[in-house]
């Protein structure tokens, strides 16, 4: 399920969705370290900063969601979405997929802009991400016969680690990561009453 077996032009063509969300991550990322592009436009325009977003940018509410400062920060979500993205774009569909990653990177960025100071600032996929582990741990937990065993044996331990390293990054914005896995979680439960969320 968690498996990676296709080839790249393979991978490309069953997940459009997760294609085109790394591949803006990376070219956002190859901008802002182009040094004939504008210092920091990509930043300055799209990082989340809690007093801007307050004063009306309401679009960085979900433009950090595809910024990354650094390589590894940018290798290790992307690798994530690789790993645990096709699953939930399989069974959700391309549309709802989209939907649902936006939406639990939004909920993590609104609990950021409630519960920090208005100068916060932050960026990445993590978010939307941990949200992906709460429509998992949703479907596990409610349609317990909606993953086989093996697809349980991998998400359960890995989202319980995430947790638990969270608390223990530098520089990483916990309540990103935990409302993130909440909206997930929520969102899932509410897709679950309407439809069918099949990982086998």
């Amino acid at each position: 399920m968690f498996l990676r077996t296709e080839s790249f032009g393979q991978f490309l063509r069953l997940y459009p969705v997760i294609s085109f969300i790394i591949a803006i991550q990376l070219v956002l990322f190859l901008i802002m370290h182009m040094p004939f592009f504008p210092h920091n436009w990509v930043l300055e325009s799209m990082a989340g900063v809690n007093i801007l977003i307050m004063e009306g940018e309401i679009w960085r509410l979900f433009t950090p969601i595809i910024v990354h400062v650094g390589f590894s920060h940018l290798l290790f979500n992307s690798f994530s979405l690789v790993l645990f993205g096709p699953a939930l774009e399989r069974a959700l569909g391309k549309f709802m997929f989209i939907l649902v990653y936006i939406a639990c990177g939004l909920g993590a960025n609104l609990a950021t802009l409630m519960i920090h100071p208005p100068y916060y600032t932050h960026i990445g996929a993590s978010g939307a991400i941990f949200g992906l582990f709460g429509v998992y741990l949703a479907a596990i937990l409610i349609k317990k016969d909606s993953m086989p065993l093996q697809g349980k044996q991998v998400i359960l331990p890995i989202a319980a680690i995430s947790v638990v390293m969270t608390f223990f990054q530098s520089g990483v914005n916990i309540t990103g990561h935990i409302f993130g896995l909440i909206s997930g979680f929520i969102i899932g439960i509410v897709l679950l009453r309407y439809r069918r969320i099949d990982f086998h």
